[in-house]
C-alpha cells in the first residue's frame, strides 16, 4: 500500500460506511462490480413521493477507496435526488479525470485527492455512485411497471 495513496483519512473513511446493511423491502436494487479491480457494491433505494432518496442501504466488497468513497456518498445521499447524486459522481469523474480542479463539494470528497494519479483506482471510487444511480434506475422502472 502507498502511504501517499492510503491515507488515514481514507482509511478511517474505509471502516466507517452509514446504511452498511441491505433493506428488506426497497423500492429499487442494483449490484455492480468493476471490471478493473472486481470490486463489488450492491445497493438497496426507498424514495420518497418526490422521488428522492430516503433510505439507503449498501454491501460493499472493495478496497479501501471504493469503501471511503461509498462512506461519502452513504453520508450524503439521504434527501437527495438521483439528478444530485448524478452530479456529484460527474464531478468526481471530472476530477479524476483531470478536468475538474477539485473532486465535489460533499464532506470528505477532498480525501480522494490522492487518488487522482492512480487510473486503477478510479472505477473503484466511481461504483458505489454508479450502484446507487443504477438503483434508482431500478426504483423508477419497477414503479412504472405498476
Amino acid at each position: 500500500m502507498s502511504a501517499a495513496l492510503y491515507t488515514r483519512e481514507i482509511l478511517r473513511l474505509a471502516v466507517s460506511i452509514p446504511h452498511q446493511q441491505r433493506l428488506d423491502n426497497p423500492d429499487g436494487s442494483a449490484e455492480l462490480r468493476s471490471r478493473t479491480c472486481g470490486s463489488k457494491v450492491a445497493a438497496d433505494v426507498t424514495l420518497t413521493d418526490t422521488g428522492a432518496l430516503k433510505d439507503l442501504g449498501l454491501e460493499i466488497n472493495a478496497c479501501a477507496l471504493g469503501q471511503a468513497s461509498a462512506a461519502i456518498l452513504a453520508g450524503q445521499a439521504v434527501g437527495k435526488s438521483v439528478t444530485a447524486i448524478e452530479s456529484t459522481r460527474s464531478r468526481l469523474a471530472a476530477f479524476l479525470e483531470g478536468t475538474a480542479e477539485t473532486p465535489g463539494g460533499w464532506p470528505d470528497m477532498d480525501k480522494l485527492m490522492a487518488a487522482r494519479d492512480h487510473k486503477g483506482r478510479h472505477a473503484a471510487i466511481l461504483l458505489p455512485y454508479d450502484t446507487v444511480i443504477a438503483a434508482f434506475a431500478d426504483a423508477v422502472a419497477r414503479q412504472e411497471a405498476v
